[in-house]
């Protein structure tokens, strides 16, 4: 775990997919006038002919990437989260997940470290959004080396279809290479006795650092990547549960349908244990720095250690 190497999940997608396309004649990829901020730009550029700038109609992109994948084509889609699961959450519905379509939805800008853009940008209800749709997969990585898996995972899969929620900020890396990515299977990194840190997306790496702090005043926690949401991996949870007796979720998202939710169900009907939910709860973004706003919004290191005495404490 290199905490001194740091890159954005949006980045290793570029990269990953614009190298999946020498691999694979079928790979086309979509955007809405956002080649830049999505990093497809650089697919763009060494395959032009596989690649389709829609313009700002983002619900006529996913009705041609449905197509393109009806007809035996592999469509990746990108843009800013708040777009790919707002404003075109009806098309998803009935023409990709309806008809179990594999279009690739891979969303970047989610959460509050879209920083000074604000509340109207920063997605906080994308994996609620996604999540309740039938045959969707959905997936939040933990660093730039999953994210990268997860684009060649996808790639590869066609079995129906899959949305990857991606930052814009650079956060830790935390994986080492080789790294092979399992849909439906959390990965507990650190074991622990007395609290479960269950983690998606960057907070996994708050985690880590939380961790560290607890163990300074002698509390030993487990800290789990839950970057599969949907498959989730139920086992691996309720083990982890009955061995700490407490859990804290932490997401860079409304506590309500996220991960936090996803735990809560899964453990009140196999496992029950007190949770504490980490996130943003019922409210909206701000513009400001992200790691200012992580912390205002209590999603940082410091945080989580708070969660987690108030969960063993209760």
């Amino acid at each position: 775990m290199n905490f001194d190497q740091m890159e954005g999940t949006r980045d290793a997608y570029g990269k990953m997919l614009a190298q999946l396309g020498h691999e694979d004649p079928k790979i086309v990829v979509l955007t809405a006038d956002l080649a830049g901020s999505t990093k497809t730009a650089q697919f763009g550029a060494e395959h032009p002919d596989r690649f389709f700038n829609m313009g700002v109609a983002e619900a006529n992109m996913v009705g041609t990437a449905a197509g393109l994948a009806m007809s035996g084509y592999r469509p990746f889609l990108s843009t800013f989260a708040v777009f790919a699961t707002g404003r075109v959450w009806e098309q998803i519905r009935q023409v990709v997940a309806y008809p179990n379509v594999p279009v690739r939805i891979f969303a970047t800008h989610a959460g509050l470290t879209v920083g000074e853009d604000g509340a109207s940008h920063q997605m906080l209800e994308d994996i609620s959004n996604m999540r309740v749709l039938p045959n969707m997969r959905v997936v939040v990585p933990a660093d730039s080396i999953e994210a990268a898996a997860a684009t060649r995972f996808a790639a590869s899969n066609d079995d129906g279809p899959i949305y990857v929620r991606l930052s814009r900020a650079a956060f830790p890396v935390i994986h080492g290479e080789p790294f092979a990515f399992e849909l439906g299977k959390a990965k507990v990194l650190v074991e622990g006795t007395d609290v479960s840190l269950v983690a998606c997306g960057l907070m996994v790496s708050v985690a880590l650092e939380a961790r560290n702090k607890l163990a300074e005043n002698g509390i030993s926690a487990e800290v789990i990547n839950a970057s599969s949401i949907k498959p989730f991996d139920a086992e691996t949870i309720v083990a982890s549960a009955a061995k700490t007796g407490a859990v804290v979720t932490a997401e860079e998202h409304q506590i309500a349908g996220g991960l936090g939710s996803c735990v809560c169900e899964t453990l009140s009907e196999r496992q029950p244990t007190r949770v504490v939910r980490v996130g943003v709860d019922d409210r909206f973004g701000q513009s400001g720095p992200a790691d200012a706003l992580l912390s205002h919004y209590g999603l940082d290191a410091d945080g989580l250690v708070a969660a987690a005495n108030h969960a063993l404490l209760t």
